[in-house]
């Protein structure tokens, strides 16, 4: 019995509260329960149903001809319908809901959340969830350099990067070059294709090319003087780190916005602060 998977058995037997099904028709000893209410009317020995293969509140096998969110190998977004001392119990259509363990967070997630996951078999023989999903992840998208795309973030590497999922399906990242301000784990992006790797992941971007960016980054930059009641602290000759801090730019791209709103008159810069005009 494939555990997670949908599969085509053999009724073998048929009892009061349901028919017994296995991969061959003449096998009576590995065999599942269809339950009577997911059993189609009439049902017949030696038919043949297709079904998902799960386990009931009593670890016991059994089967359904419901269709759920989820399957082993696909990763979906689901909704957490409580959660309680081992973790997160989550909708995924069936009566007996997926459990995603504490170690199987990426971080703790409450009722009503929605949470990026695939379907593990644990330790018990039991189906699980986990939001450790870069495995299941697809690289055959069909998006090129520069097309703009909506993903979710699922991981974070303090070297690599943020990991994203796009449109939950497939492998991206975020490079740290390109993080500018917070972006949380569950978090929806929008972005821009920057790169497909030879291997077919994708390189994102969440900023526009420099000559579109300017005209935003000025904006900003004009709205953090605003903060600062017209007068910033500090000019482009302080450290990157300072600049990143304050206004979520690398140091290029703020003296950019610097020179666009020099050039247009809106601010003066003198040793040691800018001012608005």
């Amino acid at each position: 019995m494939k555990l997670g998977e949908k599969q085509i058995l053999y009724i073998v037997k048929k009892v009061d509260f349901g028919v017994y099904l296995a991969e061959e028709h003449n096998d009576t000893q590995d065999r599942v329960l269809l339950p009577l209410k997911q059993a189609p009317p009439g049902a017949r020995v030696g038919e043949r149903l297709e079904v998902f293969i799960y386990k009931d509140s009593k670890d016991r096998l059994i089967a359904t001809t419901n269709t759920p969110k989820l399957m082993m190998g696909d990763v979906a977004l689901l909704t957490v319908a409580q959660t309680g001392k081992m973790g997160a119990f989550l909708d995924w259509g069936l009566e007996k809901d997926l459990l995603l363990p504490f170690r199987q967070q990426v971080k703790r997630v409450k009722e009503g959340e929605q949470v990026l996951v695939s379907l593990y078999i644990d330790k018990s023989e039991r189906l699980c969830a986990t939001m450790n999903v870069y495995r299941n992840l697809r690289s055959d998208s069909p998006y090129h350099a520069d097309d703009q795309v909506v993903g979710r973030a699922y991981a974070s590497s303090d070297e690599y990067g943020i990991f994203v999922a796009v449109d939950n399906l497939y492998s991206a990242l975020l490079p740290k070059k390109e993080l500018y301000g917070k972006v949380e784990l569950g978090e929806e992006l929008r972005a821009r294709v920057t790169k497909v790797q030879p291997d077919g992941r994708l390189v994102l971007s969440i900023r526009e090319k420099a000559y579109l960016q300017i005209h935003e980054d000025a904006d900003r930059l004009l709205e953090i003087i605003d903060s600062y009641d017209g007068v910033l602290p500090f000019n482009d000759r302080v450290s990157p780190a300072i600049i990143l801090r304050e206004t979520g730019m690398s140091k290029n791209e703020f003296k950019r916005a610097v020179g666009r709103l020099l050039k247009a008159g809106r601010i003066q810069i003198t040793e040691k602060v800018i001012r608005k005009v």
